[in-house]
């Protein structure tokens, strides 16, 4: 039996700081791992050869800085990750490995206002057909990442805004998703899941703390605080769509007046531009247009650049991010949108705070909040399902708790 302070709970807990290490950044190199964790090197070297015969881990020879070195990752036998992304006009699901190697992938059209009932229905349908394709049982998913385009509970992950899904009124997304396919699920809004994914897989690997700015339907930010997502207590960190920028300005679906919202949507502003381009007109389109030199749609994008700055400098002023990664189609206009929201930062964020921040495009483009819902799973399954009992199979230990999660 394992004590306090005894040498085989001293050991465990080693175990699962190095499987907790590498299942956060997908793969390390040994010398990596040692400076993540604090362990020695020797300490390291015992702990991967150990987890290599229980079957947790991988190691593959690379070279890191010119030198031979050893690529640790998780077994991509020891378990299944499932993401779910429902965006306002698309649905996304993707089925990948704890080596965060992606097996199957595939997004359809569907609009989000819809009702839940069907949304659900045709993500179930999409699991089981990307499961089969990628050759997967079931039985060897771990669970289930989910992505909406609105607030969640933290605590029960229900929908904290019907204003914003109204199609979704009185439904608990993660309930239902789990009902339906007899997984467990872990659920959070799309900004958090954009960001989780430039973080794991992106343009915020390296960075200690960043902000994904996403701007789609809305405009929301995902915050990593410390390598973790930041949501706040209940659940709604982040909403920097709804900093007022004009007391008397349009009024938000928020019930507020004049929020960044309101000046930087895709239905707010795409309006701007019907006259001249038509209606049918999209943001991946204006943005498009702006690269190919259309003057009416690049001067929309710099307008939007600049409200977003105003909101950027306030996030630098209040947490002073390191990074900040601008996703959603807007990410692809470059610098005609980079360089407004440097513009606004550099005239409203503290001096200090704005010299010390890299401005940076997402590197995922639609790909960001599935890869990110596939991150949420490897972040919030246990360390010990990998590892079970000190000495038991790593295989039989995950067969063990896939089996509990799914009765």
């Amino acid at each position: 039996m394992e004590t306090p302070g005894s040498q085989s709970s001293l050991h465990r807990a080693n175990l699962e700081r190095v499987v907790r290490a590498v299942r956060a950044a997908g793969s390390l190199t040994q010398a990596e791992i040692a400076r993540t964790t604090g362990l020695s090197a020797a300490t390291v070297s015992n702990i991967v050869r150990e987890l290599k015969d229980l079957g947790t881990v991988e190691v593959r020879t690379t070279s890191a800085s010119g030198r031979r070195a050893r690529s640790v990752s998780l077994s991509s036998d020891a378990g299944i990750v499932v993401g779910v992304d429902f965006g306002h006009s698309h649905l996304r699901v993707a089925v990948g490995n704890l080596a965060h190697q992606v097996l199957a992938e595939e997004a359809e059209p569907f609009d989000v206002d819809s009702s839940a009932e069907q949304g659900f229905g045709r993500a179930e349908k999409l699991v089981a057909r990307l499961l089969g394709a990628a050759g997967v049982e079931r039985g060897k998913v771990i669970g289930i990442g989910l992505g909406v385009p609105g607030p969640i509970d933290v605590a029960t992950g229900a929908l904290g805004s019907t204003a914003i899904l109204p199609g979704w009124r009185g439904t608990n997304p993660r309930e239902e998703l789990a009902a339906r396919t007899g997984m467990r699920v872990h659920v959070d809004n799309d900004a958090n899941l954009g960001a989780l994914g430039e973080f794991v897989w992106g343009s915020g690997r390296g960075a200690g703390d960043l902000a994904y700015i996403k701007v789609a339907s809305g405009v929301g930010a995902g915050l990593v605080i410390n390598g973790r997502i930041y949501r706040g207590p209940g659940g709604t960190a982040g909403e920097i769509g709804h900093i007022t920028l004009d007391e008397s300005g349009a009024v938000c679906r928020c019930g507020n007046r004049g929020c960044l919202e309101t000046f930087t949507a895709a239905r707010h502003v795409l309006p701007l531009l019907h006259t001249s381009h038509g209606p049918d007109l999209t943001m991946h389109r204006v943005v498009q247009l702006a690269r190919e030199g259309d003057p009416g749609c690049r001067r929309v994008i710099a307008d939007i650049g600049r409200h977003i700055g105003t909101g950027v400098a306030q996030l630098c002023n209040l947490l002073n991010p390191s990074r900040v990664v601008l996703g959603g189609d807007l990410a692809e206009a470059g610098e005609l949108a980079l360089g407004p929201i440097r513009d606004s930062v550099g005239r409203y964020a503290i001096p200090s705070a704005a010299r010390q921040l890299s401005l940076v495009p997402g590197a995922l483009g639609g790909r960001a909040e599935v890869l990110g819902a596939l991150a949420l799973v490897l972040r919030e399954m246990g360390d010990g399902m990998l590892l079970g009992p000190v000495g038991a199979p790593a295989s039989r230990a995950c067969e063990e708790s896939t089996s509990k999660s799914s009765t």
